[in-house]
């Protein structure tokens, strides 16, 4: 590691099949110029993320940013062990079965497997489950999960901003994402003039 790398996020983010493709793409546009932040951006998507990508931005643009992908199965993921020392996993949008598996510490596939090593070395997990409304099992996992260290980020839009296109109004979501993940980004900021 370089010197000028010790401040940089190594950060992954996992793309499941729930609804909200557009969240995932405004992560990605938005790390995508924010590359003075990071040392390492790696992507993992399931199948069904690629389906309903294709389906909700009716493109397969999610192959062409400028980070390193990773299969679903590829246990020789740099951060599907503690010692690739990511410290940061985004799951966006997060299915509430992969938060089912991940609270059962189930680790049966690249996403699954690293959401478990992130939590156990103490690291920072964010999940942003998009479903609604949610049954008795989504609330209990989510509590298993933010009892373990992750955080539970749900794709709750805000209208502070009066946000003006379908983007803008996931913007507000993805900059919370990015705000906890640790990031320094320019956004709107409740009290403060614009």
């Amino acid at each position: 590691m370089t010197a000028g790398s010790q401040n940089k996020h190594k950060v992954v983010v996992a793309l499941t099949g729930a609804s909200g493709s557009v969240y995932a793409k405004v992560l990605l546009d938005k790390l995508a110029g924010m590359s003075d932040q990071w040392q390492e951006l790696s992507v993992v998507m399931t199948d069904n993320a690629r389906q309903v990508w294709h389906t909700e931005l009716g493109n397969a643009n999610h192959d062409h940013y400028p980070v390193t992908y990773f299969d679903k199965h590829d246990f020789m993921a740099p951060f599907a062990s503690g010692s690739g020392q990511y410290q940061t996993m985004i799951i966006i949008p997060c299915s509430m079965g992969t938060l089912g598996r991940i609270a059962g510490g189930i680790s049966n596939d690249l996403i699954t497997r690293a959401a478990d090593v992130i939590l156990k070395e103490r690291r920072k997990l964010i999940c942003v489950v998009r479903d609604t409304p949610y049954n008795l099992v989504h609330i209990r996992n989510m509590e298993t999960v933010t009892l373990a260290g992750g955080i539970i980020c749900p794709a709750t839009p805000s209208f502070y901003s009066k946000p003006a296109t379908i983007e803008a109004v996931a913007a507000t979501v993805v900059d919370r994402v990015l705000d906890l993940a640790g990031f320094d980004l320019n956004t709107f900021r409740w009290g403060t003039k614009s």
